[in-house]
């Protein structure tokens, strides 16, 4: 694996594999990596791209700086895991490398009603930051293709919006599922912060987006949604949402509906940790 600090070293590299005709997968990240960015990589691998892997604990996207400062780096670790993973590149940029003309001089994207749920209402400013870098590491790395995972559903529809709007050249969106433990907790770099008890309540989160899966055709929405909220507040969790929407157009729902496919998803924290997921839900 080669490693980049520099965007000019970076961009001088991948233009000899373009004109080798190398195609290049991208697989943005913040760090604190664990199996499923790592499934990202294998994906990006099997289709026969040249994997480019970021490293950069974006600033512009925490709405609440403490959660910044608390955020579990682990470069170190994270190296070995991608070199283990036979990543092919890894960019490792400082800040002033990403903003060299300060965090507020870089373009912002307006995604509209994407920005104003869920996790748009509950994070202000938390998608301006996301398509402020992603944007940013795009217009350095110009990938064929721009690998996500799907336990940040919500982003992900922020991040095709994103390329839909940066037109010609932008890369081909691939989702990843969501890799979980073996009690259902989706896997995330804020779960390195949970204590033990709370470790072992987290997976409730899971149970409850099962159920409300499983009770489609025997239950109205709002009583599942009831259900699952005094489930979690019971396991000590500060629930911010439990909601049900539609899998195409994140269009909220208040009913299960019939002939499209849903996604159920669920924020909550338990002490100070922040813990979110979903699942598709088929019609």
């Amino acid at each position: 694996m080669v490693i980049f600090k520099k965007i000019e070293d970076l961009q001088n590299y991948l233009k000899t594999l373009r004109l080798a005709g190398r195609q290049t997968g991208f697989i943005p990240t913040m760090g604190a990596l664990h199996a499923g960015h790592i499934s990202l990589i294998d994906k990006a691998r099997a289709a026969g791209l040249t994997t480019v892997c970021s490293i950069f604990l974006n600033p512009t996207q925490f709405n609440d700086k403490k959660d910044l400062e608390k955020y579990p780096v682990s470069t170190a670790a994270d190296i070995e895991l991608l070199t283990d993973a036979e990543c092919d590149i890894l960019f490792l940029p400082s800040v002033d490398e990403i903003y060299p003309g300060g965090e507020n001089e870089t373009r912002t994207y307006d995604f509209g009603y994407l920005d104003t749920i869920l996790e748009g209402a509950n994070r202000p400013g938390h998608f301006k930051g996301v398509g402020q870098v992603v944007a940013r590491l795009l217009s350095i790395t110009t990938p064929d293709k721009l690998f996500l995972g799907q336990k940040d559903y919500q982003q992900c529809k922020v991040l095709i919006k994103l390329t839909e709007m940066l037109g010609e050249g932008a890369p081909e969106v691939i989702i990843g599922d969501t890799v979980r433990e073996p009690d259902g907790l989706a896997m995330s770099s804020r779960n390195r912060r949970l204590t033990e008890p709370q470790r072992v309540v987290a997976a409730v989160i899971y149970q409850c987006l099962i159920s409300i899966e499983s009770k489609q055709h025997t239950d109205r929405f709002e009583i599942v949604k009831k259900q699952c909220e005094d489930l979690l507040k019971a396991k000590g969790f500060a629930v911010e949402y439990v909601a049900l929407a539609d899998a195409r157009t994140l269009q909220l729902l208040t009913q299960y509906q019939t002939g499209a496919p849903m996604v159920a998803l669920i924020a909550a924290k338990i002490g100070e940790i922040r813990l979110i997921d979903n699942i598709i839900i088929q019609a």
